[in-house]
């Protein structure tokens, strides 16, 4: 237990970070629903997917291949200086490349009159890249405390920017206030590309603060080192382009396979109430901080496996907490949208809430292939979950719209839990608590649906139900105690 309490208070300050950036990114939500129109919104969703797939690109899983070999007889400073070279060196060739074809790329994604936020959106990418290494660093030295407050100095930067442009700006405008300042740093007419400087800015200062870590590199590149790296590394970017694909292909195709004067309000509606999925994904974000260095560090351990099945037991109870509690709670959580247009969505909640429930128990299976190099096997379960992801987008959107792209992530996530099960049975047998997890789905899934039959909107009524399940767990823990303990 306490190395479970560790991996708590680990997870804890990870998520100090992720729940207050995630919080204060989902309180602009009102800020761009109330500013920009679901076209517009659509517009952002769709370049920001590009984004996704660009950085799995760009890291190509050094990260993860970092976390492997820094606990191998290589050494975290040989395969710290190796990889952050190795993404030093193809970052400047994507930053001179996607320079010189901005146009075109501005051209391909819908953005004709705009190459400018091609250019800032890779720069974008290249800063983030190179922060990589130095984050991992600072996650396998347990310098959680550090990490954080580098990423709530991104956060802050990042909102303070956004609330100047769309806010400050337009109200010293209409007052008429220090004109000369405002007109010469703000176009009215720039739209979302505010979004992009204000990152752009944020990933500049992130960099920055991670110098110290990067200037105490020595340097040097091992090619053995990297061989085994890119070995490493190589499936799970297959892998995690896969996911991006599962994660947010769906945007793609809702503007590609809807008529083209209602797609990209579609997109942009799906992907405002797609962000209220965020007290899910955040927590999700802080457990893999923590838990993909734990996992490493308890391999080679000879109770690794029983931590590994505990940690999933509790994972899965909070996590089914979440899900209920977003879902009772969304009369009060809507409000955050401010333009009722986009509230026509809002029925995707408890689906995609269900698909993220099903992805973290994703990761948690996935430690399998991870601790014992069969890294492949990661690829193959994400590109088979691309590939239902494609083909279920593709029959469901002409039919439900992006009801549709809801239910292909639900089930492609569930699938993808199934097949990692299966195949870690043969090659690393974890034994999990299935009887305590299906418990504690059941019983959220069961109070959920007594409340949509309830569905009263009453705060306390609400409360009830997530009190209800709350007492149902520790009920249960407390039998599971006596039992083990009578044995």
């Amino acid at each position: 237990m306490s190395i479970i309490k560790k991996l708590v208070g680990q997870t804890a300050i990870y998520g100090l970070s992720s729940i207050v950036g995630r919080l204060l990114n989902f309180l602009l939500v009102p800020l761009y629903t109330g500013i920009f129109a679901p076209e517009e919104y659509g517009v952002l969703s769709v370049l920001m997917t590009v984004v996704a797939f660009a950085m799995v690109v760009l890291t190509y899983g050094f990260e993860t291949a970092f976390f492997h070999y820094t606990n191998k007889e290589e050494g975290s400073e040989k395969v710290m200086s190796t990889g952050f070279i190795s993404l030093l060196i193809t970052s400047l060739l994507f930053l001179v490349f996607s320079s010189c074809y901005s146009k075109p790329i501005a051209n391909l994604l819908h953005v004709p009159e705009h190459p400018n936020f091609i250019q800032w959106l890779v720069w974008i990418l290249v800063l983030d890249v190179l922060t990589t290494l130095p984050f991992a660093k600072l996650r396998v030295d347990h310098r959680a405390w550090r990490f954080a407050s580098i990423r709530l100095v991104n956060i802050t930067v990042n909102i303070g920017l956004n609330l100047f442009f769309y806010l400050l700006c337009p109200y010293l405008l209409k007052q008429r206030v220090a004109l000369n300042f405002v007109e010469s740093i703000y176009d009215p007419t720039m739209g979302i590309g505010y979004i992009f400087i204000s990152n752009l800015i944020a990933s500049a200062v992130m960099l920055l603060l991670l110098t110290p870590e990067i200037f105490r590199l020595k340097f040097s590149f091992d090619f053995t080192v990297w061989k085994k790296m890119v070995k490493y590394g190589f499936p799970l970017l297959i892998g995690g382009l896969a996911y991006v694909t599962n994660e947010m292909a769906d945007r793609l195709l809702l503007e590609h396979l809807l008529s083209e004067d209602v797609a990209t309000a579609q997109v942009g509606i799906y992907s405002a109430c797609y962000k209220i999925a965020i007290f899910m994904t955040l927590f999700i974000q802080a457990f893999r901080y923590g838990a993909e260095p734990f996992f490493f560090a308890q391999a080679q351990k000879t109770d690794a496996k029983e931590k590994y099945a505990l940690v999933m037991r509790y994972f899965i109870a909070f996590t089914a907490f979440i899900f209920l509690a977003i879902n009772v709670f969304i009369d009060v959580i809507k409000n955050f949208i401010r333009d009722e247009a986009y509230h026509e969505g809002l029925d995707v909640v408890p689906i995609l809430l269900l698909a993220n429930l099903f992805l973290g128990m994703y990761y948690n299976l996935s430690v399998w292939y991870k601790v014992s190099e069969k890294t492949r096997f990661g690829a193959y379960l994400s590109v088979s979950g691309a590939l239902i992801t494609i083909v279920l987008n593709i029959l469901l959107i002409p039919i439900m719209s992006y009801m549709g792209s809801a239910w292909a992530t639900l089930i492609c996530y569930a699938s993808m839990c199934i097949m990692s099960y299966l195949f870690s049975r043969r090659h690393y047998p974890i034994y999990y608590e299935w009887k305590y997890i299906s418990f504690y789905m059941i019983c959220a899934l069961s109070l959920f649906y007594i409340w949509t039959l309830w569905h009263d909107n009453h705060f306390i009524m609400s409360s009830m139900f997530c009190i209800t399940y709350i007492f149902s767990v520790i009920a249960l823990e407390k039998r599971k105690k006596i039992s083990t303990f009578k044995h």
